[in-house]
């Protein structure tokens, strides 16, 4: 098991709605950032189905940027702005649209960024 694996410790409908609230985004924009779609999301969201491997672990990928957003900022307003503003640093790309295309890793590349004091 890897660690984006390891990190999957809730089931996919508690994930989900925390991701959903923390993030900010969208069931849609949720739903593509985890290459499924909306209704899918609502199946895992009721417990009526769980998500297959890759998906997990794209769920869990998620949950570790969700974690390292709540280490950044200290307010969840803050991560919602920062995740719908439109980034030098991710080629003017949101954070968010950086997600739904599955580039969770550039975005952690721009927090990474903003840590070190680069405010781009």
């Amino acid at each position: 098991m890897d660690a984006a694996e390891a990190r999957l410790e809730t089931t996919p409908a508690r994930a989900v709605e925390q991701l959903l609230e923390d993030l900010g985004l969208s069931r849609r924009e949720m739903a593509e950032a985890l290459e499924a779609t909306p209704r899918t999301l609502e199946r895992w969201r009721s417990g009526g189905t769980y998500p297959q491997v890759e998906t997990r672990r794209r769920l869990a990928a998620l949950l570790a940027l969700d974690d390292r957003l709540r280490e950044t900022f200290t307010e969840r307003e803050a991560v919602h702005e920062w995740i719908a503003t439109p980034s030098r640093y991710l080629g003017g790309l949101t954070p968010a649209e950086a997600v739904r295309v599955g580039r969770v890793d550039r975005v952690e590349a721009a927090l990474e960024a903003l840590d070190s004091g680069v405010f781009l």
